[in-house]
């Protein structure tokens, strides 16, 4: 049974011989492809965030944990805000940063290759006072020591837009340009009038000053004035009692101006990075808070960079499919696999038709050269000297049965048995001639 077995089968060995380069090639060349036309999404990032305390660094931190959770290590980089963010990103130090609507504009932004992954809440511009000083119009804070935060912020760039509105110059106040936490500090112990900068109102300065005794915070009467001449600006209310209903925190509602915080990425992160991001972004960003309704953050709109095809994407049509119900490596995986898929199909095609004939040569080759050893030795036969050919015939007809042996012990699928005993009937034919050879030669003698 086990030889029955044997002659059943097709021939593996010569198989894996004629196809085995092929799979390879097709092999070689579909993690070619895998790898260069769409490379797996780095596990490294680094985002660019903004002061100590400060609502970017906060929400940073909340960025690095929604990225941890599918292996991706968000390296967070502290900055003193906005614009020194956007020049990081300009510069390639970074691959994402929160910039301040108002930084740059859609022309620069392209010029630059940055994409806007979606515009996260609004940070509207606080300007709180100490008690003693009266001032209800910007015109009326000429002569008064007031920080702005270092150049690397937005507010310094903001803030000018602003003042000039109102006739305001520079040279007309003592500018300080110390960073957040230190300005108040200075602010507190009386040695700087007012202090300005743009935050969302859940960071901790914000929540501290609009409870201190003593400190004012600025209403922008004509806070829709200043978003129609500023349309990177605008217009929202802080509610009365928002900080504390019991204690009736803030005791009026506050008209202020506010950017909006964008999530800007260089156009060269990988989409699925960037589509982690955007996802991160809804869940962080998503809620109802003081400012903004819910699901109306994050959004393609109030951003003047252009944004990533990813980004609008999803804001139209939600997750990718995959995505949805896997893990984000295997639906990434899932999601690549398309282009191998074309690989292979563009390659398998036309080497199926080259695969089975050289199965098939390969294994009647087996068979065709024994048929050269037979013409051999009936050329041999033929040239024969005639007082030696009983000698010549005796030596063929042992080469034939040598030959008949091995073909015997040959391996031949069944498919092809009908060439093996083609060859076994054309030996014993060989044969005959060489008998009938030596059989005339002994009769002549």
């Amino acid at each position: 049974m086990s030889r029955i077995r044997k002659f059943s089968q097709f021939s593996f060995r010569d198989l894996v011989a004629t196809a085995g380069p092929t799979i390879l090639l097709i092999g070689a060349l579909c993690a070619l492809a895998y790898v260069i036309v769409d490379p797996a999404p780095p596990r490294h990032m680094r985002l660019a965030t903004g002061q100590e305390n400060s609502a970017y660094e906060q929400f940073g931190t909340k960025y690095a944990a929604a990225l941890a959770k599918d292996g991706i290590k968000a390296e967070l980089v502290r900055s003193l805000g906005s614009q020194q963010n956007l020049q990081q990103l300009n510069e390639g130090k970074v691959d994402a940063a929160f910039v301040q609507s108002g930084s740059t504009d859609e022309a620069a932004a392209q010029r630059k290759g940055l994409v806007s992954l979606g515009s996260l809440f609004t940070e509207p511009v606080w300007l709180f006072m100490r008690e003693p000083v009266a001032v209800t119009q910007l015109g009326q804070l000429k002569g008064l020591r007031i920080n702005l935060g270092p150049e690397g912020t937005g507010i310094p760039k903001l803030f000018r837009q602003v003042l000039a509105l109102n006739g305001v110059e520079p040279a007309d106040l003592a500018i300080g340009a110390l960073e957040n936490t230190p300005a108040t500090v200075e602010l507190l112990e009386g040695r700087i009038d007012a202090l300005v900068f743009s935050s969302g109102p859940d960071a901790l300065l914000v929540q501290m000053l609009l409870q201190t005794p003593g400190i004012r915070l600025f209403n922008f009467d004509q806070a829709e004035a200043y978003a129609r001449r500023l349309p990177f600006l605008s217009h929202v209310v802080l509610p009365r009692g928002i900080v504390d209903l019991g204690r009736d925190l803030p005791p009026q509602d506050y008209h202020l101006i506010a950017p909006t915080a964008t999530l800007v990425a260089r156009a060269n992160l990988h989409p699925a990075l960037i589509e982690l991001l955007v996802q991160a972004a809804t869940e962080i960003h998503g809620g109802a808070g003081w400012f903004q309704q819910q699901g109306q953050f994050p959004s393609a709109r109030y951003t003047e960079i252009p944004v990533a095809r990813e980004a609008a994407k999803f804001y139209k049509d939600g997750a990718p499919l995959l995505q949805r119900y896997m893990p984000f490596w295997v639906a990434n995986l899932f999601d690549r696999l398309w282009v191998v898929v074309v690989a292979l199909a563009a390659l398998i095609i036309p080497f199926s038709k080259v695969v089975p004939p050289l199965y098939v040569w390969r294994i009647k080759s087996r068979i065709y050269r024994w048929y050269g050893q037979l013409r051999t030795i009936e050329q041999e036969l033929e040239e024969g000297a005639a007082d030696g050919r009983e000698q010549v015939c005796d030596e063929l007809l042992k080469r034939l049965d040598d030959i008949e042996a091995r073909v015997n012990h040959m391996s031949i699928p069944l498919a092809f048995a009908d060439n093996l005993y083609g060859l076994r009937s054309h030996i014993n034919f060989v044969r005959q001639r060489v008998l009938l050879t030596l059989k005339t030669a002994a009769a002549a003698r």
